[in-house]
């Protein structure tokens, strides 16, 4: 116990305020559920198999959430089985420090208050929708609920997708690797597969929570100096997230639709800057001190990942990517790998303290 209460001590203030709501709602869920007889809760709301229906206060029912919109947010810190909340209390931690670091902790409930109440709106309308649609309000009004941290656990993978997205991890306790920002749509598509076997609840929250915080990501999040708003990369573009073959096709979708927002001034232009493709680090985009490493980072591995595939590459005329600095030195002849990677990470991590300076070219993929 002394050694809990030392880790919970040292984490970050929004990072424990988080964890701690996590564990007294949860917990509290817990306790509630243990004082009713299992066989009282048959009929309960239409509860047949899923107990927390009889816990509208608690966790989020569409049919009750006009009487109870305080579920709209605490019902995403109620974890109603056990190794649910073992994920919950193992990822949050780590996922919220890392981020209150990089972005301080005002922006990170900020993102949190939005992925979560936003991803649980939209659901709740979906519910209203099939309850009109397929006449069965029995179902969808009163016999679902909604809780746990799944929307805010992709969109944490989201967040690192967008700081780190060449960063490998282990996955399966190392069985293979994978990139940061393959995870956040392998979460998606488990999402997807749950749902189409009849699991809507609570697993298509990991949909909701995808587009909710790329969305705040990509156009509404303010920079530190609040000069400017969202990312601008082509690495973070939505078309990103799916294969190569689709990315053309999606990408005359969404920029139709982006054209349609800004003329009805539900979002802003962007400017000329983004014509040049010079993106997020070299617009502008400043950050706290934390923000400026991951940043740093982001842009490393990026121009690495680019200099590989140039010196992997068949000789002969080519276009040289300007995500790759040219070395005047013959320290950094390509025939030397080691040394080019070496000057690119140098010239890089020169580059980092100075964005207007320019960045990497977010395009290199």
């Amino acid at each position: 116990m002394p050694a809990i209460l030392s880790t919970a001590v040292s984490l970050p203030p929004a990072t424990r305020y988080l964890t701690l709501s996590l564990v007294g709602l949860s917990v509290l869920y817990f306790f509630v559920h243990l004082s009713v007889n299992p066989r009282d809760l048959k009929g309960i709301f239409g509860a047949t198999g899923d107990a927390s229906l009889a816990f509208p206060w608690l966790v989020l029912v569409p049919g009750n959430v006009i009487w109870a919109p305080w579920t709209l947010w605490t019902a995403a810190f109620v974890e109603t089985n056990f190794p649910e909340f073992l994920i919950s209390i193992l990822t949050l931690p780590l996922a919220a420090r890392y981020l209150e670091r990089v972005w301080g902790a005002q922006e990170l409930v900020k993102f949190v208050l939005v992925t979560v109440v936003v991803s649980n709106v939209i659901a709740v309308g979906v519910n209203v929708l099939e309850s009109v649609v397929l006449g069965d309000s029995a179902l969808f009004m009163y016999g679902m609920s909604y809780h746990g941290l799944s929307a805010l656990q992709v969109a944490f993978l989201v967040a690192f997708t967008q700081l780190i997205p060449e960063h490998q991890v282990q996955v399966f306790g190392g069985l293979f690797t994978m990139r940061v920002k393959s995870l956040p749509m392998l979460y998606v598509t488990f999402s997807n597969i749950v749902c189409v076997l009849g699991y809507q609840s609570p697993y298509i929250l990991v949909q909701f929570g995808w587009l909710v915080s790329w969305f705040y990501l990509r156009f509404i999040k303010y920079n530190e100096g609040g000069d400017f708003r969202g990312d601008r990369s082509e690495t973070f573009a939505f078309a990103s997230w799916f294969p190569p073959f689709a990315q053309k096709y999606i990408t005359i979708g969404t920029t139709h639709l982006f054209n349609l927002a800004v003329r009805f001034k539900v979002l802003q232009p962007w400017g000329a800057d983004i014509e040049s493709g010079v993106a997020g680090v070299g617009g502008g985009y400043t950050q706290v001190p934390g923000g400026q490493r991951a940043e740093a980072e982001r842009r490393r591995q990026l121009a690495l990942e680019a200099l590989d595939r140039r010196m992997a590459a068949p000789s002969g005329p080519s276009t040289t990517s300007p995500a790759v600095p040219r070395a005047s030195s013959p320290a950094a002849n390509p025939a030397s790998p080691t040394a080019a990677r070496t000057a690119v990470v140098a010239s890089v991590d020169g580059s980092a303290t100075a964005p207007a300076a320019g960045g990497v070219d977010e395009k290199a993929q």
